[in-house]
């Protein structure tokens, strides 16, 4: 039985009427980037190969200086529309997120319904297609990374499931003002990153500038807060991304009146690689 319709932001393209100021909230620094939802125009989309009856924004791709470990795209696909050869790239591991729609995700043989708040971990070098079904269009993000192997480790199994049916886990000693949905144990050294949603109510915050080796794509599904990034505050709301590179202090404020809700990945579980970014992966 599908369940009622999410909250999730996504984008629906468009065009900014001529009477609409140019500026934006749209940023790109050494150390950062914000690309606010009124940037997710029309003339910003990517056709894919292999896809029938969709578009993709890219978000977030490799970017040489930028240590940058995984491609972000939101993608939309109309009814009917879909992929029986996603990504030709036999390398690369994906996340799937689904803010609104319905499809059929198919993992080698076994087939999986797909709503919104769902979530699937396919493992590099599997077969898996996917077709958009019901009377809207399927919008849902899809993340890519070259997995990278280590000794003693086998690769993930595949996965599906929905945010949910999986209970947060409060921040220590915030009283459950910030938490965050787990679909990866963080002990299981087999998945090089994670893919998570981290909430936060009106009036928690992340108390320190966070700096770490990892890096962070964030995409707002639902509120707004100041967000700092760097040396500098920023204000975001729902639809904006935010990438943030290895190192880059960031710390937020949820002001409210509502939830903040974001994904966030990270590559997490290696070696920091001492021979450039592709160095370790499969061939």
């Amino acid at each position: 039985m599908r369940r009622e319709a999410s909250g999730y932001y996504a984008p629906t393209g468009g065009l900014p009427a001529q009477t609409a100021l140019m500026t934006q909230r749209a940023v790109f620094t050494e150390s950062y980037a914000v690309i606010p939802r009124g940037c997710f125009s029309d003339i910003v989309t990517s056709q894919l190969p292999g896809w029938r009856r969709s578009r993709a924004w890219i978000v977030a791709r490799p970017l040489s200086g930028f240590a940058e470990t995984f491609s972000q795209y939101v993608l939309e696909v109309q009814s009917g529309g879909g992929s029986d050869a996603p990504d030709a790239e036999s390398g690369a591991q994906h996340v799937l997120f689904v803010t609104h729609g319905e499809g059929t995700l198919m993992i080698g043989r076994t087939g999986f319904d797909l709503e919104a708040g769902s979530y699937a971990y396919i493992p590099a070098g599997t077969r898996w297609t996917l077709l958009a079904e019901g009377p809207h269009p399927l919008r849902f993000h899809w993340y890519r990374k070259l997995w990278e192997p280590a000794p003693g480790i086998d690769r993930p199994d595949p996965f599906v499931t929905n945010e949910r049916d999986i209970t947060p886990t409060p921040m220590p000693d915030t009283e459950g003002r910030w938490a965050t949905t787990r679909f990866v144990d963080p002990a299981d050294l087999r998945h090089d990153m994670h893919v998570n949603i981290v909430t936060f109510a009106p009036g928690g915050s992340i108390p320190f500038e966070e700096t770490h080796v990892m890096e962070h794509g964030i995409y707002v599904l639902e509120g707004k807060a100041a967000y700092r990034l760097n040396r500098d505050w920023v204000e975001v709301e729902a639809g904006d991304f935010l990438w943030l590179r290895a190192f880059c202090p960031q710390a937020c404020y949820a002001a409210g009146p509502g939830p903040f809700r974001y994904l966030l990945y990270k590559d997490v579980n290696r070696h920091a690689r001492l021979r450039g970014l592709w160095a370790l992966a499969p061939e």
